[in-house]
């Protein structure tokens, strides 16, 4: 018998046969269908979070993306739920029982809720990374010594996001106990009951490997993420459809780092000049410091928004637009990646980051011609600042890889009073620390900043409290303060004796949260700001080209003359007349490449779409008009993908 509770009334429901084991089949499919219930409610506050940020036009659309939804949903409730679905069908006569069903029970609690959880972390997250979280993000904690604090800060910062989940899961477990076995099933027939069993098994074991992989076509490939591309309009709406589990499923033990063959080698020549060498100035020696600035959005600077018309549009960068008008600046420029190790690996090294890391798959370890090897040997002293507790990021791993002589984090700092309590020292003092080591070395030197301030949970130290402007969006106040580091560091540094001899680098590792309906647009989203200053002013003015972090790399060996050839996908920004202006990212489960007049989407497969390049949006797919130019891009996408993973993987990064 099955018990269905209702209030303080008990209602008994006989089913029509033991024999058959119908009772226990609708046990099971209730069990089920409370996981796809409660998917279904995740998928809806997830909307409700990231609203802004996700577009949907009308009720009718989201429930179109939800029922595509339900072929996702389905995959990571049966993989999660595999072995409860086994418990629940073996052939066993007292599989009803008490203690045989508070094993199937917790057979299924512990599994759905931990997977189920996971959901709740998109809620938040997916306004940093702008796609549903992957196994991925395992890796950008794998080097944080301080996890415990900064899950407890999550705790206190987004309450609201665990509190839903408490009750969600509570609410689970008490509608799963609502249906339950009242006693033991009397077998009437043993016979009987193995063969019905046999067929249930072979029916649930042919329905269980359909749901996992989508459909029983023998030709059919298990469903990946990028699948869900193929159900929507835009694209950032692949991540209504998907769910957070079966994005870390589908990820687990898989790299996206696989060769791929798109066009031969003579063909890829074509499009692709993975080598530079500039002529145009004389060698020399200039010091050189880049700034990689924790989560600075191009949507902060009013320097770099003075074309945009973006209404009541407010900068929080006063100095930097001031050391804007001073410097060469790029308003058009973007990230090649949503993560910090992505910005180090794309700006040092020139290697950028698409569906998985660089650093996080099985190749970072090899010979990897970079900023930091080019200038080491025109005798440069090198040096990565970074103010987290030694190790943070992946930063100091990946910075001996790549050869740095020295590393200065927390632990050089040695002053736990200028700690912020969450990720490391405050900017403004750390910012005047390395001023002051580098007073100490001997010229040329070549410096990395890593800033920390401008991050969640979007504090200033007790002293400022007041001094910045809140504006709309938590991060803002952090990135004035951060922005008066700037500030403190050029006042002191314009008496140090390096200072007139130093080209100075200011951009990005990703972007942040978003104020403006302008950088909501999916391209935007990874919006940065690129500047080269010297005191002599000798690179100046607003250069609105296409640019991207890899392009700093070739951009600073030009400057400085570096007289031999070396390895990079990016274009010097202030000399290269062969490379046309282009960037190349991955977001929302596909590359986009821009050029020209089209940006193109590119599925890792086929193309997807081809828009005008002034449609950040995406709104207007043009792939059925198809012309010249757009089949041009489409096999630069191509080459650059083809020729990325080929030198990655045959260690061919020099």
């Amino acid at each position: 018998m099955v018990k269905f509770a209702h209030h303080n009334c008990n209602f008994t429901f006989i089913m029509l046969s033991n024999r058959f084991r119908l009772n226990e089949l609708l046990v099971l499919f209730y069990r089920l269908f409370l996981a796809f219930f409660f998917y279904f409610i995740a998928r809806v506050l997830f909307y409700t979070y990231n609203s802004d940020l996700l577009s949907v036009d009308s009720l009718g659309q989201f429930i179109t993306l939800a029922y595509h939804g339900i072929t996702f949903d389905r995959m990571a409730i049966f993989y999660v739920n595999s072995l409860f679905i086994i418990l629940s069908i073996i052939p066993v006569f007292k599989s009803t029982s008490k203690g045989y069903q508070k094993i199937v029970f917790w057979s299924y609690i512990i599994p759905n809720l931990l997977a189920y959880s996971t959901n709740f972390i998109d809620f938040i997250y997916y306004r940093f990374i702008y796609s549903r979280t992957t196994i991925a993000v395992f890796d950008s904690l794998e080097h944080e010594t301080n996890k415990g604090t900064l899950f407890l800060n999550f705790l206190i910062n987004y309450w609201h996001v665990f509190a839903l989940c408490i009750i969600l899961c509570v609410l689970w477990i008490y509608l799963y106990k609502r249906v339950r076995f009242t006693k033991t099933i009397v077998i009437e027939s043993k016979k009987m009951y193995w063969i019905s069993s046999s067929v249930i098994f072979v029916g649930v074991a042919i329905g269980f490997i359909a749901g996992v992989r989508g459909d029983l076509k023998k030709t059919t490939r298990p469903l990946n993420i990028i699948d869900a591309n193929r159900y929507v309009e835009k694209p950032e709406h692949a991540d209504i459809v998907l769910n957070t589990p079966f994005a870390i499923l589908r990820t687990i033990g898989k790299t996206s780092f696989k060769k791929v063959d798109f066009m031969d080698e003579e063909t890829l020549s074509e499009y692709i000049t993975p080598f530079k060498k500039y002529n145009k100035n004389e060698p020399s020696t200039p010091n050189i410091i880049i700034f990689i600035t924790e989560s600075y959005a191009r949507e902060y600077s009013g320097a770099f928004n003075q074309d945009m018309n973006i209404p009541n549009y407010k900068s929080y960068t006063p100095f930097i637009d001031s050391l804007a008008q001073h410097s060469l600046i790029f308003p058009n420029a973007f990230a090649n990646g949503y993560k910090s190790i992505h910005g180090v690996s794309s700006i040092i090294a020139g290697i950028p980051s698409f569906k998985d890391a660089f650093t996080s798959s099985p190749y970072p370890k090899q010979e990897i011609e970079s900023l930091v090897s080019t200038l080491k040997s025109k005798g440069y002293d090198t040096s990565f600042f970074h103010g987290a507790p030694n190790g943070s990021m992946g930063f100091l791993g990946f910075g001996n890889i790549l050869g740095y002589d020295h590393y200065y984090g927390k632990t050089e700092y040695n002053n736990d009073d200028d700690f912020d309590g969450t990720w490391g020292i405050w900017d403004e003092p750390f910012f005047q620390y390395m001023r002051k080591t580098l007073s100490e070395k001997k010229q040329p030197f070549f410096a990395t900043l890593f800033s920390v301030s401008s991050h969640e949970p979007f504090n200033i130290p007790a002293k400022y409290e007041g001094k910045f402007p809140v504006g709309n969006q938590p991060i803002h106040k952090t990135v004035g303060y951060t922005d008066y580091a700037f500030k403190r560091f050029f006042e002191e540094s314009k008496n140090e004796p390096w200072f007139k001899n130093t080209i100075f680098v200011i951009t990005a590792d990703h972007t942040n949260q978003i104020d403006y309906d302008e950088y909501k647009k999916l391209v935007n989203r990874t919006a940065v700001p690129i500047l080269f200053y010297t005191a002599d002013e000798r690179y100046k003015g607003i250069n609105k080209d296409l640019a991207q972090q890899i392009d700093i790399y070739p951009t600073l060996l030009d400057m400085i003359g570096y007289d031999k050839s070396f390895r990079s996908w990016g274009r010097s920004l202030v000399n290269d007349t062969i490379t046309k202006p282009f960037t190349i990212n991955y977001g929302a489960n596909e590359y986009t490449y821009q050029e020209g007049n089209y940006i193109v989407r590119f599925n890792g497969n086929e193309v997807t779409g081809f828009y005008d390049i002034n449609d950040k949006g995406l709104e207007k797919n043009l792939i059925s008009n198809t012309n010249t130019e757009m089949k041009q891009l489409e096999m630069k996408c191509k080459a650059f993908i083809q020729d990325y993973f080929e030198r990655i993987i045959d260690k061919k990064l020099y």
